[in-house]
């Protein structure tokens, strides 16, 4: 079988490279010219571990190809997946428009069978408007019905481990519907997948709809977990209890697991926000309502402010003259993607209130500005108070406090007396809860980490200057 891929973003980059990976011929197509150029030369958008290397080694054997020829893509594959975005509209629901595009450009050039597979994250009842699309395209043109099907076969890749996800997976569903197809595109996905299940199977088999609705119901019960975890935190700080404690002792229970129980500033990402707002919307055209989703929602929200309130809470409102150090910009490690990413909501609040911020990021840096010049709408004042350090360590220099709000395995070990010397104030906010309270404390450091008891943190008087003397003597030192 031949593969075909519409859709070189993440998702479709990740999956026709893996395929490749697998022996298959897949030919990606995108609409976008100078990034089909650009993966030509070798190049890839995004930033993913291992992405690069596995794109490589299968363009090089040609595995894989690239174009933009939409009639070339249709023709190569027997297998045609759309992995293309779904941008959430003003209210909160899945934006259709680019699926529903493929699915007509699918119609337009079909020639022969294909098995179309919606890989893109997709409402309950997507798969049969795809149909109709194709369908209303053969119509056009006087050609049979009978030439295509249409499955649907979420993706569960994880950002910074999708290589490894997609190779390695712990389930493979698929939702295909009864028809004069079913047996013969079930034959055809199951070759697809058949290295995954050699040792056992890792398919489930399910209907299209309750293959849709798999998707967002997960990525809703994982979000749900962070924003509980990030409620417990919120309360053990009141009540001198130690989140991270709590943590161990729930995770614990086989009922409840370790996985997603991590207190912190709050989700972000293409998927979670994305994906439960759209399950609140789809659920609300049906008369439902998501009680559990939508407090997630919420809860998150809130959550991203939390550490500009804490800061506040020392230092004041007014910010001007103070200079705020962060480390982390995107939404997770091993990523560049700042989709969602709480460092924006902290970064806009940090300039609204008159502060400076130097950031690092080991790979997010440009991606940041490009989101915050977006963010700002061009204000060129707030704009010049953000700037970009080289390393993580100047970034803190004459800052009076530092936000840790991704969790980089570099920011996990760093020489904190060189951060001592460099800060005016030595003041943690670790909106990830890397470090140990105890031992800050006893380096002299004020911390604030999320649920890790505040009384622990030691108190600082915060002078109203904007260089202490202290600094100054080590600076010229």
């Amino acid at each position: 079988m031949r593969v075909t891929v519409i859709g070189s973003g993440y998702v479709g980059l990740v999956t026709g490279a893996c395929l490749a990976d697998l022996g298959f011929k897949v030919l990606c197509m995108d609409k976008d010219e100078e990034k089909i150029r650009s993966l030509h030369e070798g190049l890839v958008p995004i930033y993913e571990p291992g992405l690069k290397e596995v794109l490589s080694r299968n363009r090089a054997d040609g595995r894989i190809r690239f174009t933009s020829d939409a009639c070339e893509a249709i023709e190569h594959g027997d297998i045609v997946f759309i992995a293309v975005g779904t941008p959430p509209a003003e209210d909160g629901s899945a934006d259709l428009g680019h699926v529903l595009s493929v699915a007509s450009i699918i119609g337009r050039h079909l020639k022969s069978f294909k098995l179309v597979v919606n890989k893109s994250t997709v409402p309950v009842g997507t798969a049969d408007k795809v149909r109709s699309a194709i369908a209303h395209e053969l119509a056009s043109r006087g050609m049979s019905m009978d030439m295509f099907d249409v499955i649907s076969n979420p993706e569960f890749l994880k950002e910074g481990a999708a290589i490894e996800d997609f190779m390695r997976p712990d389930r493979i569903v698929v939702g295909l519907d009864e028809g004069p197809h079913q047996a013969r595109s079930q034959r055809m996905i199951s070759d697809l997948y058949a290295s995954f299940n050699r040792h056992h199977s890792r398919t489930v088999w399910m209907d299209v709809r309750s293959a849709e609705l798999t998707k967002y119901a997960a990525n809703a019960m994982l979000a749900a977990r962070i924003s509980f975890m990030n409620e417990m935190a919120n309360l053990a700080d009141v009540l001198g209890a130690d989140v991270d404690q709590v943590r161990r002792g729930i995770g614990a229970d086989s009922r409840i697991g370790h996985s997603f129980l991590y207190a912190g500033c709050g989700y972000g990402g293409s998927c979670f926000p994305k994906d439960t707002k759209a399950l609140i919307n789809t659920a609300k055209a049906h008369g439902q309502e998501m009680a559990v989703v939508s407090s997630t929602e919420r809860v998150n929200e809130r959550q991203k402010t939390i550490l500009v309130d804490r800061l506040v809470q020392r230092m004041g409102d007014d910010l001007q003259g103070r200079k705020v150090a962060i480390w982390g910009l995107s939404f997770k490690p091993n990523t560049d993607d700042m989709r969602e990413a709480p460092s924006r909501v902290v970064i806009r609040q940090l300039l609204a209130r008159g502060a400076e911020v130097c950031a690092f990021d080991p790979v997010a840096g440009e991606h940041a500005l490009m989101a915050l010049r977006e963010d700002l709408s061009g204000d060129a004042e707030m704009l010049q108070r953000f700037s970009l350090a080289a390393t993580d360590l100047l970034a803190l220099d004459r800052a009076d406090a530092l936000m840790v709000l991704t969790e980089w395995k570099n920011f996990h070990n760093p020489d904190f007396e060189s951060m001592k010397k460099l800060m005016r104030k030595p003041f943690i906010l670790d909106g990830r809860n890397l470090y140990n309270p105890d031992a800050l404390s006893e380096l002299g450091f004020a911390y604030q980490g999320v649920g890790r008891r505040n009384d622990l943190v030691q108190l600082l008087e915060f002078d109203s200057g904007v260089i202490s003397d202290q600094h100054d003597a080590t600076v010229n030192a």
